[in-house]
């Protein structure tokens, strides 16, 4: 998998002021898969508070909904090794410090 690591970071530098989500696996993972996966941090996102649960995630819930985001493009690349990496890249990126996502 460090091979694919490497070519999926290159590929990133170039893109450009894009946000990203990355999923990966043991195996093959489907997009609709990595966006599921995503999404279900919702359950640690509060929006009153506008932060994640105390130990948990939710950036990548958050840059999936974010408001100001309309503009998606998404890949799937299997590596030799039997892993998969899943990205998609989010214009104009979110996630900002202090913003909520919609």
């Amino acid at each position: 998998m460090e091979m694919c690591k490497i070519s999926l970071a290159v590929f990133c530098l170039l893109c450009g002021p894009y946000g990203e989500n990355l999923a990966g696996s043991i195996g093959d993972v489907s997009g609709t898969r990595a966006v599921q996966l995503w999404v279900s941090e919702k359950a640690d996102y509060n929006y009153n508070s506008n932060s994640c649960a105390p130990g948990k995630v939710c950036g990548h819930y958050t840059q999936v909904v974010w408001r100001n985001s309309v503009r998606i493009g998404c890949a799937k690349v299997r590596c030799s090794t039997s892993g998969t990496f899943i990205t998609c890249n989010y214009a104009p990126p979110g996630n900002y410090v202090g913003q909520r996502p919609y």
